[in-house]
């Protein structure tokens, strides 16, 4: 399945006639979100399925309200076609970003159109898991209350949503994702192990179906469906806030290794016997690059302490070095060594793009992309680096919510729908 998308079935002596039509519908609804409007003949020839089975499996999609009519084409010397589309108000989609900072909840379309967002901070950079519970299990139910009747403006009438219209919740989280039996976070940068985020969600009283990801491998799916990696077969997202992680996309599926923990190259070693970083281990790349080892590199440099607001401390650190000075020359080494941490990626991946987001590493990016494209150049073997290309996101700081939220999408698709509630 690349890309999170159905491709076309291949049947085996043991398929019986649900599974085929499970496929067939998987596939069509697949091609209509990634390619649609399309016609009928358009999908056949597309998905390599027959005009008849086409005709017959979108007839059931359309009863089930999945599919809808989207206006019409003129054909060559017959009819107009009738172009289809996902039914975007089939139901709702909750992506939901936890980060060390703060939760960001939204809530989507099935067209995965953004309708609302809410942001909450967090306490501390290490906050209980009850504790983002229930910060996130009060934004979903605000979100689905909609704004407060003062706040409501011309651009959101949708009023309250019963939670039965959800198709699904995303989650992308600050750690591994293990999801043998019960799917459990492990996340020792913030002090968790083996949490049952969606259980303990349940227990809140969050009702639609949960489904958690790295947060990493929910930005690189936002990507690869929407921004800068779409389209492409190689490629490594990489996210940098508070910490860092990647996504490894290879033929177009992300890699996720044996347990689920591929990607953790904010705890590749940068330095030997360098940094000490918060997982325990000394000289990783997150604690050279991530916004926290960067504020407190800038307090041990100034004097000052760290700013508790790392996202406020590192813009203020970024607007400094536009002058000569500390600030300066920090911004100028966190560049060249989150090159050269790409660069080690570029060796060892040959990918033919390097994505980075996360709201530290568009900051950074921002600022400083042309040198660590340099630091990535010095670092990384020359025809590896002379195939790949090294962006910025496409999809801005809450892309990580955007990618969990095709999470239950994603699911909805493979599953071929499911009648309406």
């Amino acid at each position: 399945m690349g890309n999170g998308y159905a491709q076309a079935p291949m049947d085996s002596p043991h398929s019986t006639t649900r599974d085929i039509r499970r496929r067939n519908r998987s596939v069509l609804l697949s091609t209509l979100f990634k390619d649609g409007p399309l016609s009928r003949l358009e999908l056949s020839q597309v998905t390599k399925l027959s005009t008849a089975t086409v005709s017959t499996v979108t007839a059931d999609l359309l009863a089930d309200g999945l599919v809808v009519e989207a206006g019409q084409v003129e054909s060559a010397g017959g009819r107009p076609r009738v172009l289809l589309r996902l039914n975007p108000e089939y139901g709702y989609l909750i992506g939901v970003d936890v980060g060390e900072t703060g939760v960001t909840v939204e809530l989507f379309d099935a067209a995965l159109t953004r309708l609302r967002a809410i942001e909450r901070p967090l306490d501390s950079v290490r906050p209980e898991p009850k504790a983002v519970v229930k910060e996130v299990a009060s934004a979903i139910a605000d979100i689905l209350a909609g704004p407060p009747p003062e706040e409501t403006g011309p651009a959101d009438e949708l009023g309250t949503i019963d939670p039965a219209r959800v198709i699904g919740i995303g989650i992308g989280v600050p750690g591994i994702v293990e999801e043998a039996g019960t799917a459990l976070v492990h996340a020792p940068t913030i002090g968790w192990h083996s949490v049952a985020l969606a259980e303990l969600l349940r227990d809140a009283g969050v009702a639609p179906p949960v489904l958690l990801g790295n947060g990493a491998r929910t930005l690189a799916q936002a990507e690869m469906w929407f921004g800068a990696a779409k389209g492409v077969r190689h490629a490594v997202v990489a996210l940098v806030g508070s910490g860092v992680g990647a996504a490894v996309v290879s033929e177009g599926t992300p890699y996720r290794g044996m347990s689920g923990s591929a990607g953790e190259w904010g705890h590749t070693t940068l330095v030997y016997g360098g940094r000490g970083c918060r997982c325990g281990a000394r000289g990783c790349v997150e604690a050279y690059v991530g916004a926290e080892g960067v504020l407190a590199r800038l307090a041990e440099i100034t004097g000052e302490p760290a700013d508790d607001d790392e996202v406020a401390g590192l813009t203020a650190m970024i607007a400094a070095a536009e002058q000569p000075g500390p600030e300066a020359e920090l911004a100028d080494a966190v560049a060249d060594e989150l090159g050269a941490a790409i660069g080690n990626l570029i060796n060892v991946l040959n990918p033919e793009r390097v994505v980075l987001g996360g709201w530290a590493g568009l900051a950074l990016g921002a600022a400083r992309l042309p040198r660590i494209r340099f630091g990535a150049r010095r670092q990384a073997l020359d025809r590896p680096y002379q195939q790949v290309s090294i962006e910025l996101s496409h999809l801005g700081p809450d892309a990580v919510a955007l990618g969990a939220a095709t999470l239950p999408l994603a699911a909805l698709l493979a599953r071929g729908g499911e009648a309406r509630r």
